[in-house]
């Protein structure tokens, strides 16, 4: 192989690349759970709860767009968590159900009425 050969750059984008706008990604990885879908999340460290009041398309976007502004303070005002446990029993003994979206490494969830 010639040197040129061994610096030729790979084109990993070409093979699956996804086309999809930001907005048509958050809708197609938004869907309505149960608790049982995101204990394992919850579990895992990865689940936030989004408060019902905010937009979840809106915060998915923040997040994808490393938007830290924003993240920061819907945290400081409370309305995104990380839950814990006392959460986790209140859902599961309700079974509760979520608007989630996952915007990896995180799933973001929302109550449902």
């Amino acid at each position: 192989m010639s040197d040129e050969t061994d610096h030729e750059e790979m084109r990993y984008g070409m093979l699956g690349e996804d086309t999809s706008s930001t907005e048509e990604k958050l809708e197609k990885y938004t869907g309505e759970v149960d608790w049982a879908y995101l204990k394992k999340h919850f579990e895992a460290g990865s689940m936030l709860w989004v408060d019902p009041s905010l937009d979840l398309a809106e915060v998915g976007k923040a997040f994808s767009d490393d938007d830290t502004a924003a993240v920061s303070a819907w945290k400081k005002s409370g309305d995104l968590v990380q839950p814990s446990e006392p959460h986790a029993v209140h859902w599961e003994q309700t079974e509760a159900r979520f608007l989630a979206l996952v915007v990896s490494p995180f799933v973001l969830a929302q109550p449902l009425d």
